[in-house]
């Protein structure tokens, strides 16, 4: 069985290492903020479901030092800003839509193009 209070300090450790908020957190791994929340105070156990949710969003974390605090964490020993930046990518039409949505009583302050060679333009208003 998992002591929900280890469980719950684990959960704490992964949020601080990632420097995420409990609500970012939640979102990222597609739970209610409030499920967060009731995990870290200890009223709730976590579900498989969730447990997996972490583990499909944070690949770094071990199964076994997620449960019972065997293993290490990270993984790979990397702190998050020694890794690849990862970035959404979205088609031609829709960036245009993010643009055209974005000027709608708002104005671009920045928009940074990154290119495969490892280049970057920087256009800033």
């Amino acid at each position: 069985m998992i002591n929900s209070d280890d469980f719950a300090k684990r959960i704490q450790e992964v949020i601080e290492f990632y420097g995420e908020s409990a609500s970012s957190f939640a979102e990222k791994i597609g739970v209610q903020r409030s499920s967060i929340s009731h995990i870290l105070s200890g009223r709730n156990k976590p579900s498989l479901e969730f447990v997996l949710k972490i583990l499909s969003s944070y690949p770094d974390i071990e199964l076994y030092w997620l449960l019972n605090g065997k293993g290490s964490f990270p993984s790979n020993k990397e702190t998050p800003s020694e890794k690849e930046p990862s970035f959404e990518k979205h088609s031609d039409a829709t960036l245009k839509n993010i643009l055209k949505e974005s000027n709608q009583n708002k104005e671009i302050e920045r928009i940074l193009i990154f290119f495969k060679d490892g280049t970057f333009k920087n256009y800033q208003n």
